[in-house]
């Protein structure tokens, strides 16, 4: 071989060998590049994920957001964001105010045993009721019955008063009132089927609507209030008060839990 040629044979490989170089640099460039966009994309990725954890656990749950929800009130109803609800003859001269949670298991007890006598006595214009319904036991048991259930009672008030009291008569009842522990009223399908056991909701379609839609529920939660800010000093269910005072039983603290304790109570306080 010439040297001229030997010549041009390094030359050849050098530019080769530099023209190799080039593109290896441009690869691992471009490498270093999709790693960097990579790791971009996925400190993004974290970050977007982070986020959203962190909206969702500050975003309020479905009670917190019903607090501001437009306030909508059912028939039947008056006073302060139409949550007194007055039931018996306008001629009757007292009012006894009662205190009472769905998911409460003493105020099912009264229910079964006194409710019938103070339906007997409201009917027949002794004494009107004012109903109070109290949420309090969602917060001590955990759950969200309490308001469901009043939200619902609300849907029937809506209805009819009568409505109203047969429906609270049946959510009470031995059948259908559920363990104080188990949150059964959450389930907008279970107060619906209590509801078709009620001859005025059966298959109520309007009724239906608003217990799903949660038509009532702002109105349950102001409900509520009138119980967690009472000026009675009623701390429980069920509680009743007349003139301010609060009716007891025997043992002269908790309310009655008879017909005979009731009655003896109710009359004293009529004659006050």
């Amino acid at each position: 071989m010439s040297k001229r040629n030997s010549q041009q044979a390094k030359s050849a490989a050098r530019e080769r060998l530099r023209a190799e170089r080039e593109r290896q640099a441009k690869k691992d460039k471009a490498k270093r590049q999709a790693v960097v966009a990579g790791s971009i994309v996925a400190v993004l990725a974290i970050a977007g994920v982070v986020s959203y954890l962190v909206v969702q656990g500050n975003k309020p749950d479905y009670w917190e957001a019903a607090k501001k929800d437009a306030l909508v009130a059912p028939k039947n109803t008056s006073g302060k964001n139409n949550t007194t609800v007055v039931l018996g003859k306008d001629s009757a001269k007292k009012t006894i105010i009662a205190y009472e949670d769905s998911r409460c298991p003493v105020c099912a007890a009264f229910e079964q045993t006194v409710g019938p006598t103070v339906k007997k006595d409201v009917d027949a214009g002794k004494y009107k009721l004012q109903y109070v319904g109290a949420t309090f036991l969602d917060n001590n048991l955990q759950g969200e019955g309490a308001k469901n259930a009043l939200s619902a009672l609300g849907s029937a008030l809506n209805v009819s008063k009568d409505a109203f009291w047969d429906y609270k008569e049946a959510l009470y009842s031995k059948k259908w009132h559920p363990e104080e522990t188990s949150d059964k009223f959450k389930d907008d399908a279970y107060l619906i089927k209590v509801a078709n056991t009620v001859p005025e909701l059966r298959n109520d379609k309007a009724f239906q609507k608003d217990v799903k839609d949660g038509t009532f529920d702002r109105w349950a939660l102001e409900m509520s209030k009138n119980f967690d800010n009472n000026k009675y000093g009623v701390e429980g269910t069920p509680s009743f008060v007349v003139d301010g005072k609060k009716l007891t039983g025997s043992d002269g603290q908790n309310a009655p839990g008879t017909v005979e304790e009731w009655n003896a109570a109710v009359d004293k306080a009529l004659k006050g």
